[in-house]
């Protein structure tokens, strides 16, 4: 089959014959009908994230496409079947804490570098090997819009972490990195779990303003001038009572400051959920105030992807219509032209826009 390879960090993707995924027991071969390009994709490429990812690999994490092929011990999977596939590969030798990898993008630990050994190879291929319980199905899809159900596993993200925060209809959530790529379509899943408002700080005015356009007065924005008490202030007073949950999915090149501004909105027996990437290429750590925490009985917990149950709920969320897909536009490219695709990922500047690769 075909598949774009990267041989090693900081080199174009090559584009060549790689061998056909061989199917074992739990397992399922999906022929890739629209592969999502993360906008930092070229940043998780040239080395630059310093990912967990051992070269020569084929990238791309997470793909909608059609079942090829199923392993013995699967019983409602058929070739033809249109699937979502979810990039998080659990081991299955250890129920409470499993190792994890992220197909064709990253690890968690030698234990995860291991699993990647087997099911490392992402998404920008012809084909894909999935363990049978990370193939979704989807129902019928029109292949045109392949591409626009790939904003599942996009979305997928600030769920697990809204889930994990316990959001509940009618609260009040704050969207700490609201501009962002994972951030907006935090705004738009938060308002599909029936967020009574979701707060959305940031400084980009163009694209708070499009967020505010987009969803109505149930989002209302805040510009961030960078002091961090004048901001909290402005946080808090933006919203319409006390702030229930922050989630914060600020990037790596973001510092602490923004963090803890939005966390220490929070209200009184509130939540903060992290899942950005502050720290992660060095820099200072959070420091959130012991008294603070304790004190006003606040839950602060780390959250990294989402739980297997989310992509069922996040697809029913879908089929009942409290989550446009429609909003999101599609930019496609086929495999030739794989680099072009990482290339405007990265140069797209525009939240819900998908950049795809079509094999």
């Amino acid at each position: 089959m075909k598949a774009a390879v990267l041989e090693a960090f900081g080199s174009p993707l090559s584009v060549r014959e790689v061998p056909d995924p061989v199917l074992g027991t739990g397992e399922v071969v999906v022929d890739v009908v629209a592969a999502g390009v993360l906008p930092y994709a070229a940043e998780v490429l040239s080395g630059e994230r310093r990912y967990l990812l051992t070269p020569p690999v084929v990238p791309g994490a997470g793909a909608v496409g059609r079942v090829r092929a199923v392993g013995p011990d699967s019983t409602r999977l058929a070739p033809g079947d249109w699937v979502l596939c979810d990039p998080t590969v659990r081991s299955r030798d250890d129920a409470r804490t499993p190792d994890i990898t992220l197909q064709g993008a990253s690890a968690r630990g030698d234990g995860g570098l291991r699993l990647q050994e087997h099911f490392g190879q992402g998404s920008y291929a012809e084909r894909l090997l999935v363990p049978t319980e990370n193939a979704y199905p989807l129902g019928s899809v029109n292949p045109a819009d392949a591409g626009r159900w790939t904003a599942l596993n996009l979305c997928l993200v600030p769920f697990g972490g809204l889930l994990a925060g316990d959001l509940r209809a009618g609260e009040t959530v704050l969207v700490s990195g609201a501009t962002g790529h994972f951030g907006s379509a935090a705004v738009a899943v938060a308002l599909a779990m029936g967020a009574g408002c979701v707060v959305a700080p940031g400084r980009d005015e163009e694209v708070l303003a499009d967020l505010e356009h987009r969803f109505g007065p149930r989002v209302r924005t805040v510009r961030l001038s960078g002091d961090e008490a004048d901001d909290r202030e402005r946080m808090k007073g933006t919203a319409p009572g006390p702030i229930d949950l922050v989630l914060d999915l600020l990037p790596p090149s973001a510092s602490t400051t923004p963090v803890r501004a939005a966390a220490m909105t929070v209200r009184e027996h509130g939540r903060v959920v992290l899942m950005g990437g502050v720290g992660m290429l060095g820099g200072d750590d959070l420091a959130l105030p012991y008294p603070w925490i304790m004190r006003n009985n606040v839950t602060v917990r780390g959250q990294w992807m989402y739980p297997r149950e989310a992509n069922v709920q996040l697809i029913s969320m879908v089929d009942a219509g409290l989550l446009d897909l429609a909003a999101f536009d599609v930019t496609a490219f086929d495999l030739d032209h794989a680099n072009e695709a990482v290339a405007h990922a990265a140069s797209d500047n525009r939240r819900f826009a998908l950049t795809v690769i079509r094999p």
